[in-house]
């Protein structure tokens, strides 16, 4: 269908935790077809429902060249200790901290048909799993931070010229 923008820092529904989508109808299919599209531009990993302005449970991915998405995501399991790894995010643009990730992430959900969908990866992969369902349940990576780092974050953004 179409790229969304995104919604920036700031906005509400970047904090508001999403509902699970419950019925897959012509309007999911948009919503699902518009995060692919809204993924596919270079230098983008992960596109949550949020950062398109949508409440609901779904993200799209584009790790390494696979484009995909997953319905009502749900981290199911970790592995490694918290590493310390450079992150971003298109609704804090131009802003990088170290971010603690865990190296090995897998999330289950489902696709449009309704069948169930298992996404495991390590480094890149690992870390969009992490970052878009932390969208989906109302965080951004700001929040992950230390104190100390969260702190200079925060003094970025309100000095940035997009906040």
């Amino acid at each position: 269908m179409t790229e969304r923008p995104i919604r920036i820092f700031g906005d509400p529904v970047l904090k508001t935790p999403t509902d699970e989508i419950v019925v897959i109808d012509d309007k999911i299919r948009s919503l699902i077809e518009d995060l692919v599209d809204s993924v596919k531009i270079p230098g983008r990993a992960g596109v949550a429902a949020t950062q398109i302005g949508v409440g609901l449970r779904a993200f799209s991915y584009n790790v390494h060249g696979d484009i995909g998405y997953i319905i009502n995501p749900r981290i199911v399991e970790t592995r490694g200790e918290l590493e310390l790894v450079e992150e971003g995010c298109l609704s804090v643009p131009n802003l990088w901290f170290k971010t603690p990730r865990y190296p090995y992430a897998k999330v289950e959900g489902i696709d449009l048909d309704g069948n169930v969908v298992v996404l495991e990866g390590e480094g890149l992969m690992a870390q969009a799993l992490q970052h878009e369902c932390d969208h989906l349940d109302g965080l951004v990576y700001l929040d992950r931070l230390d104190q100390p780092t969260r702190k200079e974050a925060m003094r970025q953004v309100r000095e940035s010229d997009w906040f």
